[in-house]
């Protein structure tokens, strides 16, 4: 790979076969009656109504990139994992060694918004993904706030009533989303966020154990679909089990594309690192696979890169390019073509570009997003004991973008 651009083919990508997705589907069954702590009570409810994907934020169809001067929204953050902006000009921050999470208010100014209970971070956990549910989106009058966290025992999805407006908010009684995903000091995904669908996804991580992946009675390795309350969605590709796709070591970044194409980033072993186009009931390969491997019955990601250039984390899609952020290779990817295909599609074309923008000028980069029209943000991971702080660090650095010209 180069440092200006990448060039990676699309392997070989094999459906689940039937026989594996009924052997899947009868052991997550089977953990429903399970008692141990990775197995949930489930219940059947209606599927959520479709909703259409949000408009792209820089107003444009056709792959942009960063162009022009960064400016800097925020600094002085400690170990910050994820972030969400709010309509009301406010972003939510959440710091993963201190459990809290901070407001970041129109013009910069900083403010610790609340703490996150039971937080036990240590290693690679502590408060991981946060994702917040409007109003308009809700089936109830109030906005909820939505995090990951590691706890004492399980990783788990809690919830609070976002109360007050810009500059006061505040976090509501703490409900229990979703508990006894597995933890450990590393390999605890985290990555929350709503999609297109209206429902909850979350990434988890193998939990060092890499058996977790392949197996039905453990969230572990997974990627994950629920209602907002927890509930199993009926249309769920294992009957009784919020498990959307399986088979990963620990992916940590998720977007849509405009069509509701779900994409995900994820950590490899030693030798490639993933980005995979996720398909309900698919089996992306861990831990029998790393990479492209052309397996029956596991699904190949669209590209891999090695661990060293790499390490992804947080992943956006704006305007049919999808944005990646690194921790090791401290630097963002701009991903184009094959972003584009049909829901359902896995028609994609044979290699995609991979551009590397800000190779080490921020240092380790955790979580990207849409920023205001026309920009991205990005949020950099210098004090997680990993990276080298520098005298601002850790902070969010805007980037405005611009359509690529056609080729």
């Amino acid at each position: 790979m180069t440092t200006t651009q990448a060039t990676m083919r699309r392997g070989l990508r094999a459906r689940l076969t039937g026989s594996a997705l009924s052997v899947l589907a009868a052991l997550l069954l089977a953990s429903c009656t399970d008692a141990s702590p990775n197995t949930l009570t489930t219940a059947t409810v209606s599927p959520s109504p479709p909703r259409s994907p949000a408009a792209s934020p820089a107003g444009t169809v056709g792959p942009v990139a960063p162009t022009g001067a960064s400016t800097t929204v925020a600094t002085g953050l400690d170990a910050p994992w994820s972030m969400v902006r709010l309509d009301s000009g406010s972003t939510l921050v959440s710091q993963r060694d201190a459990g809290d999470v901070i407001e970041v208010v129109s013009g910069g100014v900083v403010r610790q918004l609340g703490v996150v209970p039971g937080v036990a971070a240590g290693g690679e956990g502590g408060l991981l993904g946060i994702a917040v549910l409007t109003p308009d989106e809700a089936t109830v009058g109030e906005a909820w706030l939505y995090a990951y966290l590691t706890t004492a025992t399980d990783n788990r999805i809690v919830r609070f009533p976002l109360t007050g407006g810009p500059g006061s908010y505040a976090l509501g009684p703490l409900e229990d989303v979703l508990t006894g995903i597995p933890r450990a000091g590393n390999h605890n995904g985290g990555r929350i966020a709503f999609g297109p669908d209206g429902l909850l996804y979350a990434t988890a991580g193998d939990a060092g154990e890499r058996t977790l992946a392949q197996r039905g009675d453990s969230l572990g390795g997974k990627i994950l679909r629920m209602t907002p309350e927890g509930a199993v969605p009926a249309d769920n590709p294992f009957p009784g089990s919020v498990v959307y796709s399986f088979g990963h070591r620990n992916p940590q970044g998720i977007a849509w594309d405009r069509d509701g194409g779900l994409w995900a980033s994820e950590f490899g072993q030693d030798t490639w690192d993933e980005l995979n186009r996720i398909e309900a009931g698919g089996n992306y390969g861990w831990p029998v696979a790393e990479g492209i491997a052309g397996l029956p019955g596991m699904i190949d990601p669209v590209a891999q890169w090695t661990t060293d250039d790499a390490s992804p984390s947080g992943l956006a899609i704006v305007d049919d390019t999808i944005f990646m952020a690194s921790l090791r290779g401290e630097r963002l990817y701009g991903i184009t073509d094959g972003v584009h295909v049909p829901a359902g599609s896995s028609a994609l074309v044979d290699t995609i570009d991979a551009v590397p923008y800000l190779v080490g000028v921020f240092g380790r980069i955790r979580d990207v997003i849409a920023g205001p029209p026309g920009t991205v943000w990005i949020l950099t991971n210098n004090t997680d004991g990993r990276g080298t702080p520098g005298a601002d660090d850790d902070r969010i650095v805007e980037l405005p973008v611009a359509p690529l010209p056609p080729r």
